[in-house]
């Protein structure tokens, strides 16, 4: 009989040891009541030792953990429905579109103590902030804006928007990523969606092929112009210098005459003789020198025709 009391009292002890002891696992962190009124302390990873008998409630939060929430249309049967199901948002210019995607966050180690009093609707109040900040950025756009930026812009929005929405509630969470997995139109008109992206994407290919055909075309014509510019310069320094060779030539021509006209009178005579001999020369190989006679005219005798005529055969 003693032994059976003393086994009861061991047991007690047991149980009193195992209600007051928990183990805080690495990556947690524990929040305690005491009879209902939270602690201020938060214990870290480690045994930790609290009031037996459910005095002290301990509740261990994982705060390393990434926790993922989905928002729009988890389901796609419910897009054949007649009401528009969960995710199908309304762009600024009146047309239907799909999302889906998902948004992570994590607890924050140093406000614990708020995800532990509303864990049970944290992901709900994470999921309802997100597709508020979708249907409101979506609402704000067109549809073609809304196909074409917004998976890659949405992410963004989301991390920075839903984590102001969050703060106001309290939960003690950071919005760590977000992504879209789809950002589509309704299957009864996708096709012609998908045509209309094809025909811009076709505009803007013929497009792009258009100024490079431009830009090619400028820059022909530009090295022509730059190549007229360089003839131009190299013709007009050609006849400059050969203007100033002509020019030095005759300038040099002219003090010979003066110097020689000022110590003989009759050279200028003698100068035109020597060049009417090499004319006549060169009419005489022309054919232009014959009897003198056939050049007498009333006013005298004439042995001088121009211009030359070809020597005849």
């Amino acid at each position: 009989m003693r032994w059976f009391g003393w086994s009861i009292l061991i047991l007690f002890l047991l149980w009193t040891a195992a209600t007051a002891v928990t183990q805080v696992q690495p990556g947690e962190r524990a929040v305690v009541r005491r009879f209902g009124a939270l602690l201020a302390e938060k214990p870290k990873p480690g045994l930790f030792i609290g009031l037996p008998w459910g005095l002290d409630t301990v509740e261990r939060v994982p705060v390393g953990r990434v926790r993922r929430v989905l928002v729009g249309m988890i389901d796609p049967a419910l897009e054949e429905d007649d009401v528009a199901p969960p995710g199908q948002v309304l762009t600024g210019d009146h047309n239907l579109v799909n999302l889906q995607g998902e948004v992570n966050y994590t607890v924050r180690e140093n406000e614990v103590e708020k995800f532990a009093f509303q864990a049970d609707r944290a992901d709900t109040l994470v999921a309802r902030a997100a597709e508020g900040v979708l249907a409101e950025w979506i609402a704000g756009r067109k549809v073609d804006d809304v196909l074409l930026t917004g998976t890659a812009h949405l992410p963004a929005v989301l991390i920075a928007r839903v984590q102001e929405r969050v703060e106001s509630y309290g939960l003690g969470v950071q919005i760590e990523q977000a992504s879209l997995s789809r950002l589509s139109p309704p299957e009864e008109v996708k096709a012609a969606f998908e045509n209309v992206a094809k025909a811009e994407t076709a505009i803007g290919t013929q497009e792009n092929q258009a100024q490079q055909r431009a830009t090619s075309r400028r820059r022909d014509a530009e090295a022509k112009v730059q190549e007229s510019q360089r003839s131009a310069s190299a013709y007009a320094k050609e006849q400059r210098l050969a203007a100033h060779a002509d020019a030095t030539a005759f300038q040099k021509r002219l003090e010979q005459y003066r110097k020689l006209s000022a110590r003989d009178p009759d050279y200028l005579n003698q100068l035109w003789l020597d060049e009417m001999t090499r004319i006549y020369a060169k009419m005489g190989e022309a054919g232009r020198i014959d009897v003198l006679d056939h050049f007498l005219t009333s006013e005298g005798l004439s042995i001088t025709q121009f211009p030359l005529a070809p020597r005849k055969k």
